[in-house]
């Protein structure tokens, strides 16, 4: 008797480790976000799965309606980890269509072998004069994700249209076989599911040449998400990669398509009709033309590949200040450097505020806007003691930036310290009254 007892209690006791050692069922989605997927009406949704499902499906409708009276159908993609297991995901993709503009929405998404919690997002305004507010950061990992809890309560309580993720993911993405980069995406669904994350790529998405980031996001256009811009209220927002400028082994034709790209883009968007419509011009890239940090990044050389290009190539290389500069971009976000840091309006090492004592009134150059401290393993960055000339403000505490385009001559940012509770530590507005290369002179 006693032994019969003696095992049902070992039995009992090891029935947690028994409980957690079920396999996870693989057709069931996980790791949800969503982005705009570059035309009036729509929305991209993105999930994985670790078997395949016989379809890919979101069930949706309006708030407040009959719950999924609307069905959109998708595919999915095999995404093999190049590491030494060879991992195996399915990336399921669907894009809504024909959504109401500014209407909420309620969704799920799976197939009949497994479905998703209830989501909801609001399909994004297509008014150009709709004012957009945007979280913006970079260089955000799994472990010591200082800001994300005040992102996720932010986001959940409407405070943001959109996020701009501004490269460097998970810390990093391919680690573990792709277990670092499936935890971070879903650390990111309760705030990815519910607005549009854009991103772009950083230098610790590089592994197998970027293929965590091109499998994992879904950003408009056809470059697997590594430059690409899309329209939201009064503003063009471009996104492009600067890794392409380090990474010479995955080809250095790549730097040579995006420029050729970005021009096309810029003569666009620069068309009158165009420009008058959407006159703000951001961009985001990862690595930055300046700053001053105390380490010996790209940006802390004067010879730096992003902002001049490269003379080691053949043909030489283009950067890309003089590009931006002659097409009138208003607007610069950068990441990489683990710090905030504002920048004069400067150009080719020169500022060229709008007045003394109104610098960011009709600027006579693009505005910098470095925000790569949302908290990482690598924790923070240094300054040089004393600052360039062209750096306004600086700050090591983790936190991100916010942005609203208030119109189409008034852009509000301010930035968020999440070491002292969420207080904002530093704001301007940039305010313009005309905009395009004729605006500097």
């Amino acid at each position: 008797m006693v032994s019969v007892v003696g095992a049902v209690f070992v039995a009992l006791s090891l029935a947690p480790l028994l409980v957690l050692s079920v396999p996870p069922i693989g057709t069931q989605p996980e790791q949800v976000h969503i982005s705009y997927a570059g035309f009036p009406g729509s929305m991209q949704i993105t999930w994985t799965t670790f078997n395949e499902t016989e379809e890919s499906t979101v069930e949706y409708g309006l708030w407040g309606g009959r719950l999924f009276e609307l069905t959109a159908k998708g595919k999915a993609t095999l995404f093999v980890d190049g590491g030494s297991e060879g991992r195996k995901m399915y990336i399921h993709r669907v894009t809504l269509i024909d959504l109401r503009p500014a209407s909420a929405y309620v969704y799920h998404c799976g197939s009949e072998a497994g479905w998703s919690d209830v989501f909801s997002f609001t399909a994004l305004n297509e008014s150009t004069s709709w004012s957009p507010r945007f979280a913006i950061y970079g260089d955000m990992g799994n472990e010591n994700p200082q800001s994300l809890a005040r992102l996720q309560k932010e986001t959940q309580v409407g405070m943001y249209d959109v996020i701009l993720h501004v490269g460097d993911f998970a810390y990093d993405m391919h680690e573990d076989n792709g277990r670092i980069g499936d935890e971070f995406m879903r650390q990111i669904q309760s705030i990815a599911a519910y607005v549009p994350y854009m991103t772009c790529p950083g230098n610790h998405e590089a592994e197998y040449n970027f293929s965590n980031y091109r499998n994992r996001f879904s950003m408009p256009g056809q470059t697997e998400s590594l430059w690409y811009s899309w329209n939201v209220g009064s503003a063009h927002i471009i996104s492009l990669s600067t890794e392409i400028y380090f990474f010479l082994d995955y080809g250095v034709d790549l730097i040579f398509k995006q420029y050729e790209w970005l021009k096309k883009d810029l003569e666009e968007a620069n068309k009158p009709e165009n420009r008058a419509e959407r006159p703000w011009i951001i961009t985001m890239g990862h690595r930055p033309m300046y700053c001053s940090n105390n380490d010996k990044d790209d940006c802390t050389q004067f010879e730096s590949y992003v902002r001049l290009g490269r003379n080691d190539t053949k043909p030489p290389a283009p950067g890309l200040e003089d590009l931006l500069y002659l097409y009138g971009v208003d607007l610069e976000l950068w990441a990489h450097e683990h710090t905030y840091e504002r920048l004069w309006p400067v150009y080719g090492y020169k500022v060229f505020n709008g007045s003394i004592e109104q610098p960011y009134v009709n600027p006579k150059s693009p505005v910098h806007i470095i925000t790569g401290s949302a908290g990482c393993r690598e924790n923070h960055d240094t300054f040089i003691p004393n600052p360039r000339d062209w750096s306004a403000f600086r700050s090591t505490d983790y936190g991100y930036t916010r942005m609203q385009v208030h119109n189409t001559s008034h852009l509000y940012l301010e930035q968020v310290s999440d070491d002292q509770y969420g207080k904002v530590i530093d704001s301007i507005w940039v305010v313009k009254e005309k905009h395009g290369f004729s605006a500097w002179f």
